[in-house]
């Protein structure tokens, strides 16, 4: 009778590099049972032929099959899966996998842009020149509605009018809401034109007198955190000794009309301010 290599499960744990409660996991959910276990001691021996077992366990489980999968074909006689259940595992594979990769494309999009909030002058004083709007003032739903108005309402009407638009472009919001409100929002929609027109039911020409002094920041990301940056803008206007002298106003450069990723959309926010006495 020829002798037979018993390991007791500290060692075949050891050399198998996995930890003695894998080992007993894998005992209780009946996928690697001991090749013997001693009535007295109780001591739990395995063979070298588990070892591959325990191999081909391994190589399962990193092919995307879970432990009960993997019973089910050891209940079955069989140690390697169906082509049906290959397949399948293909599929789910390719799923995961686009998961995966929308993922990392965000987290990418997302670590980006808080590079840039990081690395660019975040705050800037400049002066804001008087300049001709052509406006349009409604209480919208949220804000998330403004670009729909501003595409189907507000632009059609200015092309109508025959509003002209000096280059680059500016325009922005203005806010009369007494309070935070999430809706219902009194909002004042401002674009810069080249000359006053004739106002109609939607559209209203007006001069604004220009601001000395605005502090700006820009604001990277959705509309809905507009509160984030500014907590930091008033607590600077603080710090630095300012006072605010009229209405904030929110400059819009990159939004959802030319931005998909929100994390993306550029806002620059604008307050007067003036330098306390």
């Amino acid at each position: 009778m020829s002798y037979k290599t018993k390991l007791k499960i500290g060692e075949f744990s050891q050399m198998m590099q996995v930890t003695v409660k894998t080992l007993r996991h894998y005992e209780q959910k009946g996928l690697l049972l001991p090749d013997e276990v001693d009535e007295w001691t109780g001591y739990r021996y395995y063979s070298i032929e588990q070892m591959q077992k325990l191999n081909t366990i391994r190589d399962l489980q990193r092919l995307g099959f879970s432990l009960d999968e993997i019973k089910e074909l050891y209940d079955y006689g069989s140690y390697t899966p169906s082509i049906r259940k290959i397949t399948e595992k293909i599929r789910e594979t390719d799923e995961q996998l686009k998961l995966l990769l929308a993922r990392r494309r965000q987290l990418l999009d997302w670590r980006n842009s808080r590079k840039e909030i990081k690395t660019m002058e975040k705050f800037s004083i400049q002066s804001l020149p008087e300049i001709i709007v052509a406006s349009h003032r409604e209480i919208i739903p949220n804000y998330e509605a403004l670009g729909g108005i501003c595409v189907n309402k507000i632009a059609p009407e200015m092309q109508r009018l025959g509003c002209k638009c000096p280059p680059p472009g500016y325009c922005f919001t203005i806010e009369h809401n007494k309070e935070y409100k999430p809706t219902d929002i009194d909002i004042e929609y401002c674009e810069q034109v080249e000359e006053l027109g004739t106002d109609s039911a939607i559209i209203q020409f007006k001069t604004i007198p220009a601001i000395p002094k605005a502090l700006c920041m820009k604001h990277y990301g959705p509309y809905d955190r507009f509160y984030e940056s500014y907590l930091e803008l008033f607590k600077y206007i603080d710090e630095q000794g300012y006072k605010i002298v009229g209405q904030h106003r929110t400059c819009y450069i990159d939004g959802p009309w030319n931005q998909e990723n929100e994390e993306k959309w550029l806002s620059i926010l604008q307050v007067p301010v003036e330098k306390e006495i």
